[in-house]
């Protein structure tokens, strides 16, 4: 038919004279099938009655005739008694009727299949019992009669609320169950089958719901919850037993999740999420938080606070137990604040998995107090907890303290102790060193200011003299290599731990290859420190007993403590003596221009706090990494606290060494004005005659007046190495001074207000 008026001729006239003759053949079927049943005063049978519909409403063109058309095919009054007063209210076609009513068209092959193929279309509309029908029917809600459930339901939810207030958009019986062509649900053609529903309600919430003012977007819960354990079980494997929108939200009577009639109220939810967490639900009902839950608390936790609403993850999966600590503190804060402090928090926070959480230790769904012999950390419980990831812990072992406030001098007196000792001497330390590095750099900028060509001609001297003095041996300068690479290595390593909360940390160790390799490279630093530091202890062994003459007296030929002394502590070894506090205050005078430029020996006061400091960090950062590797050996014959303290310490030591080595060593060294931008000595192991002259000339008069000025005249070659050692050293202390910047930024931002 539809082709038949595309290709009417005459234009618009005609097309509108060709509608106009169809309405009217229209018309008279309608006649002649009223005619034949006028005097019936009661509806056909429904057979009869649904044929006599399809006449019209089985032609798909019915809905493309124009408003006018159509009104006139309902317009006029058919039967043979007379007609009934209606008032109806005018219709003005284009206005009040549409355009276009493409619902008007029913497919019989859809209709008859249906599940409504045994039900008559005047049961469901009965205003149109008898013909000529009104323009527009009054459509039944689909339950007043036939599903008297959803009937009393659905006007009490939201989808109605939203009819009532004239919302185009909502949702009505049809436009959730389907039209005409209704399928059972069983079907899985239909929109309501438990494989296509969870769509139905996606597509029609994303077009209707807005993004608020205050941020809150409703699409994003469709797509967490198509990405969810419960979505992915649905969409992905087809897994019809899994939750759709309809499980957890009621089919008809749909609340607002604040309603406490809607089954995802808080006081409702464990009883919604138990209809399929059966097992679950029996645990839960007898645990700390069921009960309070079910006491009627409103703070007690309850399945979405811990799963959340649409974004559930699988419980086995790490992205589960990345975000566990952030659940678990939204009501245990103080808790959580302490745990983050602990490794495992630490750890967790980058990406860890491997390490215990908060259920790991106190359970999940079963929780109890501490105090109930039930409890996974009470009594005995408390060491086969343990054993889950440290399977060979002993009783002692239990005595870590998992949220220990070392703040707190009243529950930790030793841990608050061992912080307010290690803080005093990080403190102490950058304090001291700090002053007295500001007054060297303010007293060289002085003098270069004064006299620049002066300063730059004594640097030139020293630099270009070729009368060279072996400073450092090869075997020194090895070691040298290997603390300088280890140190870099553990800090690289160690930091992003300690500064967790940083982007910068989680992207360092993600750069590294995760937490786990961080670890390795970290126990493999420690390796190579505790080898250099084994071999140095070596080679003093070893030169001890090489030149055990001279701790003999020369007078009796006896070795004496007193001559012992007098060697280990000359100048030759970087062993403190009283010559050098002398020297630190005549230094301090020149900073203050109160006396001349002091003169050193081989070794420097602050060289040889340096060296001092390395046997310092080893032995402390050393067994303190040692405990914390080896938990469960330690604490075999030491207290688990054991481990809170060893935490302190590394921590802290490390971070007085990696400050103090890329701020104060580095400046001795390489950032002093005479020295910048690096000093090679340590590298090439030479010192010119004109820089010992000016900075070490006690050395050089004590080795000349001894006569030993020759045996360390450097005769090796230098320049052949001088290419590959440089870029060395200054790629080891740019990364040092990266590794600063990034200290300082994170402490700061701790400092100002959290990371």
């Amino acid at each position: 038919m539809r082709s038949w008026l595309n290709h009417s001729t005459g234009g618009n006239g005609g097309r509108s004279f060709v509608r106009r003759l169809v309405a009217g053949v229209l018309a008279a079927t309608l006649i002649g099938a009223v005619s034949s049943a006028s005097a019936r005063s009661q509806p056909d049978s429904s057979e009869n009655s649904d044929r006599r519909c399809l006449q019209c409403h089985g032609q798909p063109h019915i809905g493309e005739l124009d408003p006018a058309e159509r009104l006139s095919m309902v317009g006029t009054w058919l039967g043979t008694e007379p007609a009934p007063k209606v008032d109806r209210p005018a219709v003005t076609p284009g206005v009040d009727e549409p355009a276009r009513r493409p619902g008007l068209y029913v497919e019989p092959g859809l209709l008859y299949k249906s599940i409504h193929r045994e039900v008559s279309c005047v049961q469901c509309h009965a205003d149109a019992a008898r013909l000529p029908h009104e323009p527009k029917l009054n459509l039944r809600t689909c339950a007043t009669e036939c599903h008297p459930g959803p009937a009393k339901q659905f006007p009490t939810g939201a989808h109605y609320d939203a009819l009532q207030r004239g919302d185009p958009l909502a949702p009505t019986c049809a436009s959730c169950h389907g039209g005409h062509s209704i399928l059972p649900i069983k079907d899985q053609r239909s929109p309501q089958n438990r494989l296509n529903s969870i769509f139905l309600c996606a597509e029609c919430h994303e077009r209707h719901l807005k993004d608020t003012p205050g941020g809150y977007k409703p699409r994003g819960h469709i797509e967490a919850y198509l990405h969810s354990a419960h979505g992915k079980a649905i969409a992905q494997s087809g897994l019809v037993a899994a939750p759709t929108c309809a499980d957890c939200h009621s089919a008809h009577a749909v609340h607002p999740v604040s309603d406490p009639a809607s089954p995802v109220h808080r006081s409702r939810i464990y009883t919604t999420c138990g209809q399929c967490h059966v097992g679950i639900l029996n645990i839960y009902s007898k645990s700390l938080h069921g009960k309070l839950a079910m006491e009627g608390h409103p703070e007690a936790p309850v399945c979405t606070d811990c799963h959340t609403s649409h974004e559930i993850i699988q419980p086995d999966r790490v992205a589960f137990k990345l975000a566990s600590g952030d659940r678990c503190g939204k009501c245990h804060e103080d808790r959580i604040e302490h745990y983050r402090e602990t490794f495992h928090g630490k750890a967790l926070a980058l990406g860890r998995p491997q390490v215990a959480a908060c259920y790991d230790c106190h359970g999940h769904h079963d929780i109890v107090p501490i105090s109930d012999p039930a409890s996974r950390l009470h009594g005995e419980n408390k060491l086969q907890t343990c054993r889950q990831c440290h399977p060979s812990a002993g009783p002692q072992f239990t005595g870590y303290i998992a949220h220990a406030d070392h703040r707190n001098r009243e529950l930790y007196p030793v841990l608050y102790w061992t912080f307010i000792f290690m803080t005093g001497i990080v403190v102490g330390t950058f304090l001291f060193f700090g002053a007295h590095t500001i007054l060297w750099f303010v007293r060289s900028l002085i003098l270069y200011i004064r006299d620049r060509e002066a300063f730059k001609h004594a640097k030139a001297m020293a630099a270009r003299d070729q009368e060279t003095f072996v400073r450092f041996k090869p075997f020194e300068r090895f070691l040298h290599v290997l603390v300088m690479s280890s140190f870099l290595l553990l800090v690289a390593t160690g930091m992003p731990l300690k500064f967790y909360y940083t982007a910068w940390a989680k992207e360092m160790v993600r750069w590294i290859g995760g937490l786990e390799a961080a670890a390795q490279l970290h126990r493999l630093g420690a390796i190579i420190t505790f080898t250099y530091f084994a071999l140095h202890i070596g080679s003093l062994i070893r030169a001890a007993w090489r030149n055990r003459a001279q701790f003999r007296d020369p007078s009796s030929g006896r070795v004496t403590p007193r001559r012992v002394i007098s060697v280990v502590f000359g100048p030759d070894l970087p062993y403190p003596h009283i010559q050098d506090f002398k020297d630190w205050w005549a230094h301090q005078k020149w900073f203050f221009g109160r006396g001349p430029q002091p003169q050193f020996d081989k070794w420097t006061y602050w060289e040889k706090f340096d060296y001092l400091a390395v046997f310092w960090g080893v032995a402390v950062i050393g067994l303190s990494g040692l405990v914390m590797w080896f938990p469960e050996f330690f604490t075999r014959f030491m207290p688990g606290w054991i481990i809170n303290v060893a935490l302190i310490v590394h921590s802290d030591e490390a971070l007085l060494a990696a400050g103090f080595i890329f701020t104060f060593h580095f400046f001795n060294v390489h950032f002093r004005l005479e020295k910048f931008p690096i000093d090679s000595v340590i590298f090439s192991g030479r010192i010119s005659k004109t820089e010992m002259l000016h900075e070490r000339r006690r050395w050089y008069e004590r080795l000349e007046g001894a006569g030993r000025l020759d045996s360390i005249r450097a005769r090796d070659d230098w320049s052949q190495w001088r290419r590959v050692i440089h870029p060395m050293g200054f790629l080891a202390f740019g990364l040092g001074l990266l590794l600063l910047a990034l200290i300082v930024y994170a402490m700061s931002s701790r400092l100002i207000g959290g990371p």
